[in-house]
C-alpha cells in the first residue's frame, strides 16, 4: 500500500492503487500515525463526503461520479462489509431479481442474506435490510465482478424460494409474480431441492405461480414434492383466512387475486 502525506489525500490514493475500501488501522499504517490519530482526519473525509463508513472500522471511498449521493450503491461495497463483520452472505429477494433482469421490479432496499444476525442500517440513500438464513451455505450462488471488487449474488433458483419464504419484504404474489416472469431460465430441479429445504407449502405456493407466469416450464418436480402427501391444502396468501377454492394440482387454497406485472 501506498503511503500518503496527509489523510486528505487517502481517497486518490487508494483509487490510484485501484482500492476503495480501508480500515481503520491500514490508515494508520498509510499515514504513519498512531491509530487513534486518524479518526479527525477521517471524519473530516465523511464529512466532505468523500468517504463513508457503512460498519465500525471501515472506510469506503467515494468516487467523483457518486458524491452527490455521499455513498456507493450496495452492491459495490457490501462484500466489504460482509468481510469485515465476519459474516457469510448473498445478495438476495428483490435485490438479486433486479440484478437478474427483473429491473422492473428493483427495490428502494438494497437486500442482502446472512448467516447470522446483522442490524439494519441507513447510509445516506443506500437503505440495508438484512434477512438472517439458516439454510444460507444450502442455497446455489454466484459471484459477480463489479467495478469494486466481486459480489455475492443468489442464483434466479434460491432467488424465487427466498421470495416465496418472505412474500411480505417482497412486494407480495403480485410482484413476485412480475419477478417469475422476467427472471429468465430457471432449473426445476433445483428448485424443487431448495424448496425440500423449506416446506411443501414453498413448493405449492411456488409451483402455482410458475404454472401461470412460467409456461415454458416442465414443473413436475416440483409438483411432485408439492402433492407428496395429504396434509390439508395450503393457504396461498398464509396471513389470509382459509377460504376460495382448491386448486388440486397444488393442493392450494386460492384465498387471494395474483396479478402480475406483465
Amino acid at each position: 500500500m501506498p503511503q500518503v502525506p496527509s489523510i486528505a489525500q487517502l481517497p486518490d490514493a487508494l483509487i490510484s492503487e485501484g482500492r476503495y475500501w480501508v480500515t481503520s488501522s491500514e490508515v494508520a499504517q498509510l499515514a504513519d500515525m498512531p491509530t487513534a490519530h486518524v479518526y479527525p482526519g477521517l471524519q473530516r473525509l465523511r464529512r466532505k463526503g468523500a468517504m463513508f463508513s457503512p460498519t465500525r472500522g471501515l472506510y469506503v471511498v467515494v468516487p467523483p461520479e457518486f458524491r452527490s449521493w455521499r455513498v456507493l450503491p450496495g452492491e459495490l461495497f457490501i462484500d466489504a462489509m460482509m468481510r469485515t463483520l465476519g459474516r457469510r452472505y448473498y445478495v438476495g429477494l428483490l435485490s438479486a431479481a433486479a440484478m437478474h433482469g427483473a429491473a422492473h421490479q428493483a427495490p428502494q432496499l438494497f437486500q442482502v442474506m446472512v448467516d447470522r444476525h446483522v442490524a439494519d442500517r441507513d447510509i445516506e440513500r443506500v437503505k440495508l435490510r438484512f434477512y438472517t438464513n439458516e439454510h444460507l451455505d444450502q442455497m446455489p450462488v454466484e459471484e459477480r465482478p463489479v467495478d469494486t471488487g466481486r459480489v455475492r449474488v443468489a442464483r434466479p433458483e434460491t432467488t424465487l424460494i427466498d421470495l416465496i419464504v418472505h412474500p411480505e419484504q417482497s412486494g407480495g404474489l403480485s410482484n413476485i409474480a412480475t419477478v417469475i416472469a422476467q427472471i429468465g431460465d430457471v432449473d426445476v430441479t433445483q428448485l424443487a431441492r431448495l424448496a425440500r429445504l423449506r416446506s411443501r407449502s414453498v413448493a405449492r405456493r411456488l409451483g402455482w405461480l410458475l404454472a401461470r407466469y412460467r409456461m415454458d416450464l416442465e414443473l413436475d418436480p416440483l409438483r411432485e414434492l408439492a402433492l407428496s402427501d395429504g396434509q390439508h391444502p395450503t393457504r396461498l396468501v398464509r396471513t389470509l383466512p382459509a377460504r376460495g377454492p382448491i386448486d388440486s394440482d397444488w393442493n392450494l387454497q386460492i384465498n387471494a387475486c395474483v396479478e402480475g406485472d406483465l
